[in-house]
């Protein structure tokens, strides 16, 4: 099982994320991704949020690095760790404008980027954005498939209810043949339509009884990622037992990957728990005789 990394400093949900958070900054972050990448976690994540309505960020956070501009940094500080958005909203972009902006990280990256998509759920985000929001789930399907056949495509193809495209050249493009596309998500549907069109599931708000009772009513595909929270904030410094704790039970799960946010009074600190984590990784990980 793969660890990566909720980025600190980025999103600012209230009460999941540490005081330091709020000054923090780009060097900041910078020296966590090199830290990270240093170690070997899989990926660190970065948020979408156009802009949310001021009653809204009462509970989910004001405060939304923009995923492009943020990884673009990251990507020239390190070499090794991927990009994962988690999530950006199909439904707010044209396939081709994902393709060509994405598909550029992913050529400046040297093939790092993992694209997590989402329907979306924020309603006067959508209005502002002059972007339908009832069915946005057929939309997000036609986006997504036609997604998959351009990220990698000079000249895409797609033809499909929502979105139709040819004769345009989409250069650069993203340097994996094959970007994975993870779906976010709660539903069994979610969970279908990651199965379908994706290669991973990125779930939210179920409990690991619920995830593991939805990742038994599919038949899951080899090589299919499940990324799955470790939970609240972990301490692997202060109290490595509970976060060894919290790692198995995703891992129990079903989980592929584990996304883990950590706890830091500092950068520094910060920096100090990911060390603490990977050696605590690395301990765990014996193999049977």
């Amino acid at each position: 099982m793969q660890i990566g990394i909720v980025s600190p400093v980025v999103t600012l949900v209230p009460g999941a994320h540490s005081e330091w958070e709020r000054t923090g900054g780009i060097e900041d972050l910078g020296r966590i991704a090199e830290v990270a990448d240093r170690l070997g976690f899989a990926h660190l994540t970065c948020s979408e949020h156009v802009a949310v309505p001021t009653d809204v960020a009462q509970n989910r956070g004001a405060t939304y690095w923009d995923p492009l501009a943020t990884f673009g940094h990251l990507a020239a500080r390190t070499r090794r760790v991927r990009f994962a958005t988690q999530v950006l909203v199909v439904g707010y972009h044209h396939p081709l404008e994902i393709a060509k902006r994405y598909g550029t990280l992913d050529r400046v990256s040297g093939g790092r980027l993992t694209l997590g998509l989402g329907v979306g759920s924020l309603e006067e985000e959508f209005d502002l954005l002059g972007v339908p929001f009832s069915g946005r789930g057929p939309r997000a399907d036609d986006a997504i498939a036609a997604l998959r056949a351009a990220l990698s495509q000079r000249e895409p193809s797609y033809t499909g209810e929502f979105y139709d495209f040819s004769g345009f050249v989409v250069e650069p493009h993203a340097q994996q043949g094959r970007v994975p596309l993870w779906i976010g998500g709660r539903t069994l549907k979610s969970l279908r339509r990651a199965v379908t069109v994706g290669d991973g599931w990125v779930p939210f708000g179920l409990s690991f009884d619920e995830l593991a009772d939805l990742l038994g009513a599919v038949d899951v595909p080899a090589g299919f990622e499940v990324v799955l929270s470790a939970g609240r904030s972990l301490d692997p410094i202060g109290n490595p037992d509970r976060t060894r704790e919290a790692l198995a039970r995703p891992r129990a799960a079903g989980a592929t990957t584990v996304n883990v946010a950590l706890a830091a009074d500092s950068a520094d600190h910060y920096c100090a728990q990911l060390e603490a984590l990977a050696q605590l990784a690395a301990d765990d990980a014996v193999p049977a005789a």
